[in-house]
């Protein structure tokens, strides 16, 4: 008997910033959401700053170039928020 297991794609589908929650959605269909506060530059940025992003890194990345800010989703999944400087 063969058993078909679903495969986790972590690459990034889909990103939304609102006030509060930085929302991923993951080409396997989960959606990562966590505080946007834990990440100070995408914060403080403008709509249109958050809005312009990319994936980077072969789909596991996401970039904005305007902030210059990355994050990754294997970070996002880990729940690990921005170091402080």
């Amino acid at each position: 008997m063969t058993i078909l297991a679903n495969t986790a794609d972590e690459r990034v589908e889909d990103v939304d910033v609102s006030n509060d929650l930085l929302t991923v959605r993951l080409k396997d269909g989960r959606i990562i959401s966590v505080p946007l506060h834990w990440y100070p530059k995408l914060s403080s940025a403008t709509n249109d700053e958050k809005a312009n992003w990319q994936t980077c890194g072969a789909g596991y990345g996401i970039h904005w170039p305007d902030i210059d800010e990355d994050l990754s989703t294997q970070g996002l999944l880990r729940g690990a928020p921005a170091a402080h400087i």
